[in-house]
């Protein structure tokens, strides 16, 4: 029952560390130069560049520390986050999660499919659907680091489900769950669900 109670908190990301608390106040100053690919308040106008605006600090946090540490390459942000402290993160964090998410529009040939993938999963496949983690209208679960998705570039959600499928990003944690859902999606079932997630709200 302990592993079964243990593995539950992992996978939802509820654990015990603890994180700086950001400022957004001094976030927006430190924040500056992130601007030049994200946009000044997060939303990014290049479709592969994400939007941070509106994300969850959790997440933004996470994030951060994994390109920093080498967990994750961003080769755009090679040596950006290098000199900057946990508080540093965290401030940034706290900036674009105080910041509103715009929302972009979906292709409408794309969109029945992207939505059934997004609401309903692929049952044949064994794929659960998207809004378990990151709710129904894509708002994501901010307490267990999961991200937001609704507005997102379809570039950019395209690319991300691309590198965990095949194995070229592999953050995610030990159980892998995107690794695994994203395993199980074809190139236009990526393309339908990235369209949909970018003009839901």
């Amino acid at each position: 029952m302990n592993k079964l109670i243990v593995s539950l908190l992992l996978t939802l990301g509820i654990t015990g560390v603890a994180h700086a608390a950001g400022d957004a106040t001094a976030g927006q100053a430190k924040a500056a130069v992130c601007g030049a690919c994200h946009g000044p308040d997060g939303n990014s106008p290049a479709p592969n560049f994400p939007k941070l605006a509106g994300q969850g600090e959790r997440y933004l946090t996470k994030q951060m520390h994994d390109i920093k540490d080498g967990k994750r390459t961003v080769l755009e942000m090679t040596g950006l986050l290098t000199n900057l402290s946990d508080q540093d993160l965290a401030d940034i964090a706290a900036y674009f999660a105080s910041q509103k998410g715009s929302v972009g529009a979906a292709d409408a040939k794309l969109v029945t499919r992207g939505e059934e993938l997004f609401r309903g999963g692929n049952l044949e496949k064994g794929m659960p659907s998207c809004i378990g983690c990151h709710s129904p209208n894509g708002a994501g679960l901010a307490a267990a680091g999961f991200p937001h998705l609704s507005g997102q570039h379809a570039q950019y959600i395209g690319k991300q489900l691309t590198d965990f499928r095949e194995g070229n990003r592999t953050n995610d944690g030990d159980t892998k769950i995107m690794q695994s859902i994203a395993g199980k999606l074809s190139n236009k079932d990526i393309e339908a669900v990235s369209q949909y997630i970018q003009g839901l709200h």
